[in-house]
């Protein structure tokens, strides 16, 4: 099963990263562009949430339903989609003090995509490179957004 995985640090405390994981709003702005994120539901990050949404690859539409689990405020949770383009899809946030000011933060996904037609497309939007060009991009916004915010709380 193919896995991706992409560990990074941010000058940010564990709590500022729960909180920004916390927002309901942070999917939308992790969603790198030139993909738009349409919002259908979102629920708060608890053990059962769930967010449903569509993202728009151009005009494709790939509808998505998210469960979220194994929440640990400090630490991280899973997402796994519970519906959508894949055939598995679980997505584990989690992170880690390295000291005061410093977090390590490690993004692991495993996917597996169906046979024929549906994973004919998925392979070719979900493959590797763009998986690294997309978590890129989310680390990038991450650090951006915490490392501001703790420079300023300082």
């Amino acid at each position: 099963m193919p896995l991706y995985e992409n560990r990074f640090q941010v000058r940010a405390s564990p709590e500022a990263v729960s909180f920004f994981h916390k927002d309901t709003s942070a999917l939308q702005r992790l969603t790198p562009p030139p993909i738009f994120v349409q919002i259908h539901s979102i629920e708060p990050l608890a053990e059962g949430s769930q967010s449903e949404f569509t993202l728009w690859f151009g005009p494709l539409p790939v509808r998505w339903l998210a469960v979220h689990s194994m929440v640990d405020p400090m630490h991280g949770f899973t997402d796994t989609q519970a519906r959508g383009p894949m055939k598995r899809w679980v997505h584990t946030h989690s992170w880690n003090a390295v000291d005061a000011y410093a977090t390590e933060m490690i993004e692991h996904v495993e996917y597996e995509h169906f046979a024929g037609l549906p994973g004919f497309f998925t392979r070719l939007l979900f493959a590797p490179p763009l998986l690294g060009l997309m978590f890129t991009y989310r680390k990038w916004i991450i650090k951006r957004a915490l490392e501001r915010s703790e420079a300023s709380a300082r």
